[in-house]
């Protein structure tokens, strides 16, 4: 693994979001509505995971500004975090309520 510089590190913006919207996207992802910063469209590969009911409302930690990148048919702006080990997902979320567009840092 290469480490990064602390500099490095201080240019990812992550920010609190609230799932607002949730449609099929292909076969694994999700096309979301997050609202962060500001309402976002973020495309994600949740699908085997979580049921649209259990994303939508759900707070999350997203990156903001992640150069945006094409796919599907649709532009994903931001980058949903989660953890990830031998086939479970876990969304990364804040242990009390927070408001949307909460800085992380």
């Amino acid at each position: 693994m290469d480490e990064i510089s602390f500099e490095d590190f201080k240019k990812v913006v992550l920010r609190t979001g609230k799932i607002v919207s949730c449609e099929d996207a292909g076969d694994n992802l999700y096309k979301l509505k997050v609202k962060a910063d500001r309402e976002r469209v973020l495309l994600a590969g949740l699908k085997k995971y979580y049921s649209k009911d259990e994303l939508l409302g759900k707070t999350v930690i997203v990156v903001v500004n992640l150069e945006p990148k094409k796919m599907r048919g649709a532009v994903s702006e931001g980058m949903i975090l989660a953890a990830d080990k031998e086939g479970e997902v876990s969304l990364l979320t804040t242990d009390k309520i927070m408001p949307e567009d909460s800085e992380i840092r």
